[in-house]
């Protein structure tokens, strides 16, 4: 019975998530802590300006990993999405890793009906059902590529719903449903594969944590929004 219940949440999910920007329409700010091995070390806000059909999102990323007062892991990242009628039309990303440049430009090309990207890691053509790797955006979790927001690379995943639950954080209970998210290719490295843990109040059309291991336990969750 429980299978079925999953399948049908994430066939209403896939539903709602089809709609996508109007689902963000009350949504101005979205506010996460950044945390490893569960210290708090940065955050990644997401600020939403609306006007008519069109919408636009702004990211702020910063934190640092130290050890012994020295850091050895950081980034520093700015970016802009922009929505018309649904689709994305526009992102730009300039990223700081360990004082290593990164960037993205992407822009919807109307007659090519395709993405055209120009990235650190990526430079070429690709197709509009790929999603922004960002955590404000819960159509990732239907869809079957990603685009790096830092580098432009392009990498398949698969979803898969593992269970409904109950979380709490910063004090508010979330009703969530709980998917992982990982790489279609099973051979690459390590360091580039995708696998994550994902926790989505599909209620608020709201992702609320991530959680993953790499040099640590590392969580985003879900501080604020308004």
């Amino acid at each position: 019975m429980q299978k079925y219940i999953y399948i049908l949440l994430l066939f209403l999910f896939t539903s709602q998530a089809q709609s996508h920007t109007s689902n963000y329409k009350h949504i101005s700010k979205i506010e996460m802590e950044i945390l490893r091995n569960d210290k708090v070390i940065g955050y990644s806000n997401y600020f939403f300006e609306h006007e008519d059909n069109k919408m636009t999102v702004k990211n702020y990323t910063q934190f640092k990993v130290k050890l012994l007062g020295v850091t050895i892991f950081s980034i520093s990242s700015e970016a802009i999405e922009k929505y018309e009628d649904d689709k994305l039309v526009f992102f730009k990303s300039y990223t700081f890793q360990n004082n290593k440049e990164k960037f993205v430009n992407l822009k919807y090309d109307k007659n090519l009906n395709k993405f055209i990207i120009d990235g650190s890691s990526f430079k070429g053509k690709a197709d509009i059902d790929n999603v922004i790797g960002n955590w404000w955006n819960n159509k990732i979790l239907t869809a079957n590529r990603q685009i790096s927001p830092l580098s432009g690379s392009i990498k398949e995943q698969t979803v898969n719903l593992l269970k409904k639950e109950m979380i709490k954080l910063y004090g508010k209970s979330y009703e969530v449903l709980h998917y992982k998210l990982k790489s279609k290719n099973a051979n690459l490295p390590k360091d580039k594969k995708l696998n994550f843990d994902i926790w989505l109040d599909p209620q608020k059309s709201l992702i609320v944590k991530i959680a993953y291991e790499r040099m640590g336990k590392w969580e985003y969750r879900l501080k604020n929004f308004e």
